[in-house]
């Protein structure tokens, strides 16, 4: 593997969406380009195939959780469709040390790093308070509260430092979050203390129902120069150049050259969340216009050009679609609902006085329902056993 201290100038031309750096064109040609050429060099066609597996089957828990959503077994779901080749892209480049701090849509990150993806829908599903084990994995979990996650990355990557390690750190974000302070703050910080950390924007042109033109008049790569911090723009939607892309930017931070920023320039194909109606503020020639630049088509395009059998590909990527999409269909309506008092676990890695009191005064208010209903069932007046005992244990 080559190594380079530096990206590309900090300052990236203005331009279209076309302006991008990029190795697999939207109807599969490909592309050299010397400046990312050698970090894919390893990269062959069963490799090619291996991450075009990897979209398909993200794409299907994608869709899967959106209509299980829809038939009211998930509460919520955020919707990755048409970002697969960012996520995928990018996460194929970490080393397993490293660790991800994610916004709330990286499921396919998740995958990459080897989180079950029944998990991720039990938190979505609302049947647990945080989804995995974010030490096991190298990813925390996912963050609601838009760019704070840049701030825990930014800290992090300075412990990581300053511990002597040459692990990485990376943090997603979408284009809305590069107006929040905590991700210019986090930029600040990682600048300041040269934090191995990368920035990661996948600029998919909406937050919620704003267009990306109306807080950014040019590109968003462009804010990292004002830090001091390199950045390079790239198609998010072609998975070969954001693998390429962040391989060099991870050779970057690691080498202790300090932090560095990505845009990656993609688009969201489905609503902000399954809560939110798109048709109401997006063109649909917008959306046809990006159908165009699909992440998994060019890809399929491109191995065909090279002479792999369309079909034979295809049923492959099927199967394996097929296959994860049965099991989180036949395992989701299986996870078992909370308990009322587990909201009280892991808040705190040591046992907390005040938190064991309120654990306790809860108990004893859920206790009077149960009494209640042992009355109702019992009207002479024994309580039922359980109640009796929930409530001893709780005094």
């Amino acid at each position: 593997m080559p190594t380079v201290s530096l990206l590309d100038s900090p300052t990236p031309a203005p331009g279209s969406d076309d302006d991008v750096l990029r190795l697999i064109g939207p109807t599969g040609e490909r592309t050299p380009n010397p400046d990312l050429d050698p970090w894919v060099s390893d990269v062959d066609d069963d490799a090619l195939v291996r991450l075009l597996t990897d979209m398909a089957v993200v794409r299907r828990v994608d869709l899967e959780a959106t209509a299980l959503q829809r038939q009211g077994q998930v509460g919520l779901w955020p919707p990755l469709l048409g970002q697969e080749a960012a996520q995928i892209g990018s996460a194929r480049a970490l080393r397993e040390d490293d660790f991800v701090f994610p916004s709330y849509r990286e499921t396919g990150v998740a995958y990459c790093r080897g989180v079950d993806m029944l998990e991720v829908l039990r938190l979505w599903r609302g049947a647990a308070l945080c989804g995995w084990d974010s030490m096991k994995f190298g990813m925390g979990t996912a963050q609601i509260v838009i760019g704070a996650q840049a701030l825990h990355a930014a800290g992090y990557a300075l412990g990581t430092k300053l511990d002597g390690s040459d692990t990485a750190t990376i943090t997603y974000f979408g284009d809305g979050a590069t107006s929040q302070g905590d991700v210019n703050e986090a930029l600040v910080f990682a600048a300041s203390f040269q934090a191995p950390v990368l920035f990661f924007c996948q600029n998919n042109h909406w937050a919620i129902s704003e267009p990306v033109r109306v807080q950014a008049h040019a590109p968003l790569a462009g804010r990292a120069a004002g830090f001091g911090i390199p950045a390079v723009r790239v198609d998010g939607n072609d998975v070969l150049a954001c693998l390429a892309a962040t391989r060099r930017a991870l050779d970057r931070v690691r080498s202790g050259s300090g932090p560095a920023f990505i845009e990656a320039v993609t688009y969201r194909m489905g609503p902000h969340t399954t809560a939110d109606d798109p048709t109401r503020y997006r063109d649909p020639n917008e959306l046809d216009l990006w159908k165009a630049k699909d992440p998994i088509a060019r890809v399929e395009a491109h191995l065909v050009s090279r002479g792999h059998d369309a079909e034979e590909l295809r049923a492959q990527l099927q199967r394996a679609a097929d296959e994860m999409a049965a099991r989180l269909r036949r395992e989701v309506v299986r996870i078992p609902d909370p308990g009322p008092l587990d909201l009280f676990n892991h808040v705190y890695a040591t046992p907390h006085e005040q938190l064991e009191r309120e654990r306790r005064e809860y108990a004893l208010y859920l206790a009077q329902f149960e009494d209640k209903a042992a009355l109702e069932e019992n009207p002479s007046g024994a309580a039922a056993p359980q109640a009796a005992q929930d409530t001893e244990v709780a005094r």
